[in-house]
């Protein structure tokens, strides 16, 4: 079988391996493992240095077909894009041409466009995994909208199996509720976490520094829990164009002794920091299937995120983890509340525990393979 990735995410050449986003790449291994050709259709660079966040694929028989990323988030870029876009859906096209099953990578706009060009392959068996928030009710771009409904037009989208996080009513028979995993069974510990939860108190947050993850937001959160009483940290994992606004905050707030930016770090040093930290805090302003709520359930740290697309459920509601509503007063008081509650807090992260290691990569992979058969 020869399989198409049609993606927006960056990879990378170095050496005669190909690179990309960790998370994504160990889902993508999964998926390869079972045929005999990749055809990826995505930005690539050839790099000689590998960031550590980075992951090569591991499959021997992989063709790159590299186009521009683009953009409409300016004039200037939108120029650009509509002169690249004829040139990203001819390779599109002959990829597909070429491929006995097609896999899209949803939201994005090298996605959208792979959406429009699948309608020209009714009969090849074709997947989309839409890593976004699928909740018909969220507020999102026009494009993200146009993308669910294209996939979700059992007309226009023929033979596709649409892989979305969440169960949400009224879904066409393609929608199909799934799941992403970071770790095997094997790597599920044999006996439960048990944390102090006792003062000072350690949170840290993973991610992209974005305007839209709002790291900001966390930072001034530990800061005002500091100001009430509860002495906490902040250590941030990840990179991004907030991180110049970050330094300079807690330079001129002097926060020095109470957060930290660690920059982009391996997995494994993320599987540490989970270890050692009581909560892992995610104020997102959207989100599909977080893996740093479900990485961080795994090793008894206690989620704090926002209440968007499927994080209720995977914090059952509360049960799990605390769920924020987006004001420094009222979460600060309602984590200052809870907190106080040290039983409750073993309790949250014994049943977070207990959910995140029911979703593996094994059980992950036995899905890919149903999909696939």
């Amino acid at each position: 079988m020869t399989f198409c990735i049609i993606s927006h995410t960056p990879h990378t050449i170095y050496g005669n391996k190909v690179y990309a986003y960790g998370p994504y790449v160990k889902e993508m291994n999964l998926w390869v493992k079972y045929v005999d050709k990749v055809i990826i259709v995505a930005p690539c660079i050839i790099n000689e240095e590998i960031s550590p966040i980075l992951l090569p694929y591991e499959h021997s028989n992989i063709v790159i077909k590299n186009i521009p990323a683009i953009s409409i988030i300016s004039f200037l870029e939108a120029l650009k894009a509509m002169v690249s876009i004829p040139v990203i859906n001819l390779k599109i096209f002959l990829a597909m041409l070429k491929s006995n099953h097609i896999h899209l990578r949803c939201p994005g706009n090298i996605g959208l466009l792979g959406c429009i060009t699948q309608i020209l392959f009714p009969r090849k068996s074709k997947t989309a995994k839409y890593a976004g928030n699928w909740d018909p009710k969220a507020k999102q771009p026009l494009s993200y909208r146009f993308q669910k409904w294209i996939l979700s037009n059992t007309f226009l989208t023929k033979k596709m199996k649409v892989l979305v996080y969440g169960e949400w009513p009224r879904q066409t028979k393609n929608i199909i509720p799934f799941f992403t995993a970071s770790y095997t069974k094997k790597e599920v510990p044999k006996q439960a976490i048990h944390k102090s939860f006792q003062s000072p108190f350690r949170m840290m947050f993973v991610g992209t520094l974005s305007e839209g993850k709002q790291p900001l937001y966390a930072l001034q959160l530990v800061e005002n829990l500091n100001h009430l009483g509860f002495p906490t940290t902040i250590e941030f994992f990840g990179e991004g164009n907030q991180r110049s606004t970050l330094q300079s905050y807690i330079e001129t707030k002097n926060l020095t002794s109470i957060a930290i930016l660690h920059g982009n770090k391996t997995f494994k040093d993320l599987e540490k920091a989970y270890k050692q930290n009581h909560f892992v805090i995610l104020p997102s302003k959207s989100e599909g299937w977080p893996k740093v709520v479900a990485e961080a359930m795994f090793w008894g740290a206690i989620p704090i995120a926002t209440r968007i697309s499927c994080v209720p459920w995977m914090l059952g509601e509360g049960s799990r983890g605390f769920l924020l509503e987006g004001t420094l007063e009222v979460d600060s008081k309602m984590l200052v509340e809870q907190w106080q509650q040290t039983d409750q807090l073993q309790k949250m992260s014994m049943e977070g525990q207990k959910w995140s290691q029911n979703y593996t990569l094994d059980r992950f992979e036995e899905g890919i393979i149903k999909i696939l058969s």
